[in-house]
Order: structure tokens, then C-alpha cells, then sequence
């Protein structure tokens, strides 16, 4: 099956073989150029507003003098940013869904983290990203005395995508570097006001009227567990367990892992019950578990086990068990934590197998089940502490007695092991089978709840970075499991509107919010991109302005070519930077 970015890009192909041939035969207007995929219209209008809404200078210069702290530094951020994001996919390539090249590109449903159910928002708010920064560029032209020959709208092939001011290039020269400076900064500087405008908006009444629902929001379901047989979908929101209502997530674990019985009554926000069979199913396993997933136990060493709890306490009894599967297949297997035997470590050394797979089960006697039970058990030992491993290395039963190296965090020692798979012996088991949808972590971070001196818990600053992250929180930039594309899709079922503004009802209320997250996040984007130092943002021609200004002061011949080796320099270490950003952990992993 063809996907949508091989259509994409095809489209641009095309567009652009057929828009070369109509500008070849003279058949496009004087006002239209086009170069590939590119079109833009060209227009003198307009000159006349810029010119009446430029007459407060005082006030505007004031605006440009702010706009150019506000640009340095985050000039300096963003090429930091390019420079360690660089040097770290090539000193750890790690490919995922975040340097996908596809998810560079800001188009709804090519993006993974744009999803087209919230594309007028985010087409919205950069429509008024676009506008006000160029209308910034040609404003703070009319305000410094530099003409403006023409302004317009670029296209991607018919779909606008910018608007664009061409000052007159001779009375930019002649400009002083001040003048410069505020014209090149003024477009990002809008851009951020917008956007503080916006999220001031959203982190205030907007969220103030949201609430999440009482219940448990069920963000996924596992395939193959209870929970997917018993029919309940994402979206639901679970509010009642046997009868015994819950308000969340966590009572909603502590009512299943209290109930006794082989089956579980759920009461759904829509009035609907459900009873799920309970059964223990592997949810997830390592290459080197031995068991599968979506294989259902249910015994250990002929002990039947129908819930998590039961599973678990049985495994803690016995290091080595048979496991009884649903097939009626059995299967004898190590439980404990799985980890790798490291090289040239303590446990190597004491007589391991090094990158031998071992299944620790105790430390000095103490039962081990998971790598967080191995954790903690050597938590605190110091290098140089002798310790005795129990476990399995590759079906053998072992016993070392272990001097501890140094390594560890906080001074702590550490035996040699790495890799370490999750769960118990690698694999993981639920009798239910639900993945919780952060809906009150999400609201939270966006929504300033008062603590109870009314002092926000979250400052606004972490508020505003955490708008950069959230559409990647599923992706590893956040311990959520959900990227959060703004109140759209079964997450609607998990919030309220009260108060003023739920009056006019949550779809309003929602399309809002959305509005505002969207209009707020693709400003930050926009400014941020506009301000890495490399040509033809406006980072490169701030950069160029500050070395022009540094330089000149230097007691050297040939300025004006040292200005540009040192502009072209950082221009082609920031292009380089942003290729190896993108393309690196694919190749280099």
C-alpha cells in the first residue's frame, strides 16, 4: 500500500513539472513566480496600512529593542540544541518515531504527531503564525525608514503556507545594525507574543472550567486479555467494580487486585455492565522470555491462578516453577529478575558466563522477582561489599559469591549485570488488561491547579515548555504512553466543562481549547525554527548583522569576507547538525 507521504510527495513532483511549464511559456502573471513546488503572489497593497500603523516608532522601537534580547537568546539555544542533538545521534543512535523524516514536516496525518482530527486548529493557528510574522518584518521596515517594494503569500503548491515582506535591499544596507537587528527579530517576536497570548488564554479560565470525569478513562486495550474479550473499547470510562463505584485510575487497580472472584462486574459512564472473565495472559515479553505473548497461564507448579495477584504470589514461592498454559501445554522455567551478564565485571570475573543470559532469583537470601527487587535489594552496598547471587544462567542453577565494583550511582557497587528485561523472568501479566488514559496528569500540566495557598503548582515557564513537548509525551519525551494532540477523539470522553463557559457546551468548549494549545505550540515552533542561525532564516541574517558588528570593531583587513566565512561557517554546521539530527539514528544504528 502506497502511504500518504509517497502521495505527498508525488503530488509535489508533478505540481511542480507542470508549473515550470506554464512559467516557461509565459502563461503565469507578472505577479506570480514559481520555483519547484513553491508559488508566491506578489502584490503592492498594503503598503499604505504598514505605513499608518508603523506611526508610534517610539513604541515600536521599544518592541524591537525587546525583540532583540528575546532573539539572541534563544539564537544561542537554538544552536546549542542543533550542536548536542547532533553530537548525540551520532554517540547514541537511537531511531524512533521523533527523527522520522515524515515528522519533520508540519502536515496533518503525514506527521504522526499532527493527527488530521485537529488540522484546522493547527492550520489556524499558523495561518496567524504566518501573518503576524511577516507583518512584524514589514512593520518594523516602515518604522526604521525602509521601503518595502512587495508583499505576499507563499504556496506549497495551492496550499498557503507563508506570507512574505521583500524590503528594498539598498536602504537595508544602508540601515544601521540596530534598525537591522529589530526589523530581522520582529517576526519571531510576534510570534512569541502570540503564543504567550494564547497559552496565558488556555492555562487560565479556559482550563480552569475543565474537570476530568469521575471514573477510570481507558486510553487502549491489549489484544488477547480480558478486557478486550469482555467488548470494552478505548474511550470508555470505567466507574464502578462489583458494584462499588471508583472515581480513577488507581481504584480502580486496587478494587480488581482485591477481588476474589474468577470474573469482574464493571459499570461503564454509558450505563452499560460488563462482566470480564478474568485470566492471567502474557502482555508483553522479551526475545529472551520463556513465554510468549498472549499466552494464558493458569497454574504455577499445579496451584491455579485466575488474577495478577495470585500469579505473582506464586511466583514468589518458587524459584523454579511449571507453568500450566490454557493450551495445556506445560513448561518448567526460572522466575526472577533477567538481566545480561556484563564483561569483565564482578559477576564475569566470579565465574559467569559473560553476556549469558541470568535469571537472579536471590541476594544473600533474599528473594528477588524483578529488576526493581534486584535494584533495591543492592541499594546502599558499597564497593568492595561481598554479596551471594543466586539464580539461573541458561536453565543452570548458579550461586557466585560476588565482590562488588565501583559503577554504580551515588557511590553505590554494583555486581555486573545489564539489559535488564521487565517484569518477572522477561515477561509481563495482566488479569485485566486496560491502558489508563493520563486525562487529570494532562489536565494538570495545562490547567495551574492551585495548591491551597492558590499558588499554582507548575510555574508558567514549565507550562509553556511542557506545551512544546506534549504532542511527543507518547514517544519517550514523557512517561505518559499517549501523545496528547489537544481535547479531540475518545479523549473527550474523559473531561467536563463547568462553570461560564459550559454554558455554551463542550464542544465549543473543547474546539477552544484546542484552538488556543495549537495556536500556542506552532508559534513556539515557528519562532524557535526562525531563530537557528543559518541562511535563509532570520537566525542567519541575525547572525550576520551580530558578526558584521563584532567584526567591524577587530583590527583586520577584509572584513566584509571574514563576516562571511564565519556566517557561511555556522550557516553549514547548522544544515549538517540538522541532517545528522534527522537522518543519523536511522543509519548510524
Amino acid at each position: 500500500m502506497v502511504s500518504t507521504l509517497t502521495w505527498v510527495l508525488a503530488g509535489l513532483v508533478g505540481y511542480s513539472i507542470l508549473a515550470m511549464a506554464l512559467r516557461t511559456h509565459g502563461l503565469l502573471p507578472k505577479s506570480v513566480k514559481v520555483s519547484g513546488p513553491i508559488m508566491t503572489l506578489h502584490t503592492k497593497r498594503g503598503r499604505e496600512f504598514l505605513d499608518w500603523a508603523a506611526q508610534p516608532k517610539r513604541f515600536w522601537r521599544a518592541w524591537g529593542n525587546l525583540g532583540i534580547g528575546i532573539g539572541l537568546v534563544v539564537l544561542a539555544g537554538s544552536f546549542l540544541l542543533v550542536v548536542v542533538g547532533a553530537f548525540q545521534a551520532v554517540q547514541n543512535p537511537q531511531p524512533s518515531a521523533l527523527n522520522e523524516p515524515r515528522n519533520v514536516l508540519a502536515i496533518p496525518g503525514v506527521n504522526d504527531f499532527l493527527p488530521l482530527s485537529v488540522a484546522p486548529e493547527i492550520v489556524t493557528g499558523l495561518a496567524l503564525g504566518l501573518v503576524v510574522h511577516e507583518g512584524g518584518h514589514g512593520l518594523m521596515c516602515r518604522v526604521e525608514d525602509i521601503d518595502v517594494e512587495s508583499v505576499g503569500l507563499a504556496f506549497l503548491t495551492l496550499v498557503p503556507v507563508g506570507a512574505f515582506v521583500e524590503p528594498d535591499e539598498e536602504d537595508l544596507r544602508l540601515a544601521d545594525r540596530g534598525a537591522q537587528l529589530r526589523m530581522y527579530t520582529a517576526g519571531v517576536t510576534n510570534n512569541f507574543a502570540i503564543a504567550l497570548v494564547a497559552l496565558i488564554l488556555l492555562f487560565g479560565p479556559v482550563m480552569g472550567a475543565f474537570a476530568v470525569v469521575d471514573g477510570a478513562p481507558v486510553g487502549g486495550v491489549q489484544q488477547g486479555t480480558p478486557a478486550a474479550s469482555a467488548g470494552i473499547e478505548p474511550g470508555a470510562v470505567v466507574t464502578g467494580v462489583d458494584g462499588t463505584p471508583i472515581s480513577g485510575s488507581a481504584e480502580l487497580s486496587a478494587a480488581l487486585a482485591n477481588a476474589t472472584g474468577d470474573t469482574a462486574e464493571l459499570t461503564l459512564a454509558s450505563g452499560e455492565t460488563v462482566t470480564v472473565d478474568r485470566s492471567v495472559v502474557v502482555t508483553s515479553a522479551s526475545p529472551r522470555a520463556p513465554v510468549g505473548v498472549n499466552s494464558t497461564i493458569t497454574a504455577v507448579n499445579g496451584t491455579a491462578v485466575n488474577s495478577e495477584r495470585e500469579f505473582v504470589r506464586a511466583a514468589g514461592n518458587h524459584s523454579l516453577a511449571e507453568l500450566t498454559f490454557a493450551n495445556g501445554e506445560t513448561r518448567t522455567v526460572p522466575l526472577g529478575a533477567l538481566a545480561r551478564v556484563t564483561p569483565d565485571a564482578p559477576l564475569d570475573e566470579a565465574g559467569a558466563t559473560a553476556e549469558a543470559d541470568l535469571v537472579v532469583t536471590h541476594i544473600d537470601g533474599q528473594r528477588i522477582l524483578t529488576p526493581n527487587d534486584l535494584r533495591t535489594a543492592l541499594d546502599g552496598r558499597p564497593a568492595g561489599e561481598q554479596v551471594t547471587v543466586a539464580g539461573y544462567l541458561d536453565g543452570s542453577r548458579v550461586s557466585y559469591t560476588v565482590t562488588m565494583a565501583e559503577g554504580g550511582t551515588d557511590g553505590d557497587g554494583i555486581i555486573g549485570v545489564d539489559r535488564f528485561s521487565r517484569g518477572i523472568s522477561g515477561f509481563s501479566v495482566t488479569d485485566f488488561g486496560i491502558d489508563p488514559y493520563p486525562a487529570g496528569a494532562f489536565l494538570e500540566l495545562l490547567g495551574g491547579d492551585a495548591g491551597d495557598d492558590g499558588t499554582p503548582t507548575i510555574p508558567f515557564t514549565q507550562r509553556v515548555f511542557t506545551v512544546l513537548l506534549l504532542p511527543f509525551a507518547g514517544a519517550g519525551v514523557g512517561a505518559f504512553g499517549y501523545n496528547f494532540a489537544g481535547f479531540t477523539g475518545f479523549a473527550t470522553n474523559f473531561y467536563e466543562v463547568q462553570g461560564p463557559l459550559g454554558a455554551f457546551g463542550d464542544g465549543p468548549a473543547f474546539l477552544l481549547a484546542n484552538l488556543l494549545f495549537w495556536t500556542g505550540w506552532i508559534n513556539l515552533v515557528i519562532g524557535q525554527f526562525n531563530l537557528i542561525p543559518s541562511y535563509p532564516l532570520d537566525g542567519g541574517h541575525i547572525l550576520r548583522a551580530c558578526s558584521e558588528s563584532v567584526i567591524a570593531r577587530l583590527p583586520v583587513d577584509n572584513k566584509r569576507t571574514l563576516t562571511s566565512t564565519v556566517t557561511g561557517a555556522v550557516t553549514v554546521a547548522m544544515l549538517l547538525g540538522l541532517v545528522v539530527m534527522l537522518f543519523g539514528p536511522q543509519y548510524l544504528a
